[in-house]
């Protein structure tokens, strides 16, 4: 019962709205069917399948709210569920944000659906896992790995007719190979809404290779560089830059896009909307439609969601809010969709053109461990992992020992060379990049 159809998802949520004596009531209904496998030093240690449907229901009074959980469908126990919820929205304190509950909204079609992921078994799975296994012992390696294949399902309905449904799938898949002493460490990503995408051999001989490489790291000194981020050395700087970037944080002062004004200015802005941050070729936004990377077209709240601008030819034009702060300033409300996304537009030079292309520098294959450091400038510190390499006149001469990094997306967008194709990366779309005076702040000893 954990994916029921959209006709079932209505039946059941109106069926526990008509339990309802709220002034308002909103129905949140999400169900999940999931496997996954793990494996570490060649060997299986961990495979299961997960199922579950859950309904949060939240009721209002006035200006107080409640929530309350339930994975148990009888009659008695809708109603407790929503006699919970009231009981717990009286006690509540009054909410001076409490927004109303929307009304019908109309959404586009969602194509998050992949019948060949839902479809994923066992075999598949073990498959996955001995992808990495059988080629790493072959060449006395140690692999280790995790996949994880989702099939999803998600109902909002509320006391003023609004009615949304969708169900999507997701497969997602890392390994880590190691070279037997340890000294060597390769590492490899990738994740679709279609599994028919997914070569796991593939994907584990970059690891594979990428092991071998990076024996007998060699160290090298700290300070500026160029380097070739591969996507998943920049998706969490990245990452953390889209999600900083909310109006009323700017709004209040306490964000990179709040805006300083210059002494004696009249009537100056509170945020940067509309001022250029970046070099021009850095375009970001977000589009429930993007054929590699599709979400629902709509959000938690129910609110319809269509494509969205964040960043264009280096200016902010969009923020991240809420429906009360979009309110209270008279801006646009642009909710995040569920299993939202962000796509970076990217160039057309390959990994190997920049790897060519330059005469010093440090290609990343990814960061670990990020930390912020300065929310006002986004300086984040972390570290580099799995295959880090010395590029001399246009070749990977030599691996390279890990650096600790200190860095700002801010400065790293501003310091782009060379873009490259997106590809997908933990539901996003991110180019590799060559980035100029990139900084390393000291060694890492690990590996």
């Amino acid at each position: 019962m954990s994916i029921i159809t959209e006709k079932e998802a209505k039946k059941l949520l109106k069926k526990v709205l008509a339990f309802s004596k709220a002034d308002e009531c909103e129905c949140n209904l999400n169900g999940q069917l999931t496997g996954n496998i793990r494996y570490a030093r060649n060997t299986v240690t961990t495979a299961g399948e997960v199922t579950d449907l859950t309904l949060a229901v939240q009721s209002t009074f006035g200006k107080k709210m409640g929530v309350a959980t339930i994975n148990e469908f009888d009659d008695a126990s809708l109603e407790k569920v929503v006699r919970r919820s009231e009981e717990l929205a009286r006690l509540a304190p009054d909410n001076p944000e409490m927004m109303p509950n929307l009304k019908p909204q109309k959404y586009s079609k969602m194509a998050t659906y992949f019948e060949s992921t839902a479809n994923v078994g066992p075999e598949f799975r073990a498959k996955a896992a001995d992808d990495g296994i059988t080629p790493s012992k072959k060449k006395n390696l140690v692999a280790s790995g995790f996949l994880t294949d989702s099939h999803t399902m998600t109902a909002v309905m509320n006391t003023n007719g609004l009615f949304a449904y969708n169900v999507a799938t997701n497969v997602s898949f890392s390994a880590t190979i190691r070279t037997a002493d340890g000294k060597g460490s390769g590492w490899v990503t990738r994740d679709y809404s279609d599994v028919n995408k997914m070569d796991t051999a593939k994907a584990s001989k970059i690891a594979i290779d990428k092991s071998i490489g990076s024996v007998d790291a060699k160290e090298m000194e700290p300070g500026k560089y160029t380097v070739i981020l591969e996507p998943a050395a920049s998706v969490g700087l990245l990452g953390r830059l889209v999600n900083a970037m909310g109006q009323r944080a700017a709004d209040e002062g306490r964000s990179f896009l709040s805006y300083k004004p210059k002494e004696g200015e009249k009537n100056p802005p509170k945020n940067k909307l509309g001022m250029k941050m970046f070099d021009e070729r850095v375009s970001i936004y977000s589009d429930p439609h993007h054929p590699e990377v599709p979400t629902a077209t709509f959000a938690g709240d129910g609110a319809a969601v269509e494509r969205t601008e964040w960043i264009q030819d280096g200016k902010i034009v969009n923020f991240q809010n809420s429906r009360y702060w979009a309110q209270k300033t008279g801006s646009k409300y642009n909710p995040t969709a569920i299993g939202g996304n962000w796509i970076m537009e990217g160039g057309n030079e390959s990994l190997e053109d920049m790897i060519k292309n330059t005469r010093r520098g440090i290609l990343v294959t990814r960061l670990w461990y990020i930390r912020q450091l300065d929310p006002q400038t986004l300086l984040q510190t972390g570290l580099t992992r799995d295959g880090t390499f010395y590029i001399e006149n246009g070749k990977i001469k030599y691996p390279v020992k890990n650096f600790r990094f200190n860095e700002s997306p801010i400065v790293m967008l501003n310091n782009i060379e060379a873009l490259g194709k997106p590809v997908r990366i933990n539901g996003n779309m991110v180019p590799p990049m060559k980035v100029r005076d990139f900084t390393f702040s000291s060694l890492s000893d690990a590996v």
